[in-house]
């Protein structure tokens, strides 16, 4: 039987620690640079990929017109022959030798504009089965009594938690209007 190893071996650290106040000091200075050109860079990333985006839009567009004209051509001539193309209605498509045309029914929906307003004219005509009672958990009251929330089955209360979180100094530099 092998021997147990007592030993444990722990890798070195992949990443510099300071060691004093100083150089902490430093490390924030040297981490807000570094993010500040991650930013530039990025910029610049986010200008070139807009005009290339507006370059290769400008070379397609014509494209884009031909194909919307030759939809528009083949929704016309399939409207005109549903009929046949469906089938008398049996079927919602037909094949070409190239690809098929469908017709799709939408689901319905229901939009509410003014909902206060939609409520209330709902209680009035006395349509309450178009409206929804909603009961939910108030959290909130929980995290203000936890000892009493979690003697509820079911109900825990978390630690919030801690995060590190360092913010290097940045100065705006003020910009004048033309």
């Amino acid at each position: 039987m092998a021997k147990r190893s007592t030993r444990v071996k722990t890798p070195a650290a992949a990443f510099a620690v300071p060691q004093t106040a100083e150089e902490a000091n430093d490390f924030i200075a040297r981490l807000g640079a570094a993010q500040r050109e991650r930013v530039l860079i990025e910029t610049a990333m986010n200008e070139e990929l807009a005009a290339a985006k507006a370059r290769h839009e400008a070379t397609a567009a014509p494209h884009k017109a031909k194909a919307e004209a030759l939809i528009r051509g083949l929704q016309t001539y399939a409207e005109a022959h549903r009929t046949e193309l469906t089938k008398d209605g049996r079927v919602k498509f037909h094949r070409f030798g190239a690809g098929e045309v469908s017709w799709r029914t939408r689901p319905p929906k229901v939009t509410i504009r003014g909902l206060e307003t939609v409520i209330d004219a709902l209680k009035r005509l006395g349509l309450g089965r178009f409206l929804r009672v909603k009961e939910e958990v108030n959290k909130e009251a929980m995290l203000a009594e936890p000892e009493t929330a979690a003697t509820v089955a079911g109900v825990s209360i978390g630690s919030a938690g801690e995060d590190f979180i360092v913010k290097p100094f940045e100065t705006e530099l003020e910009e004048v209007a033309p």
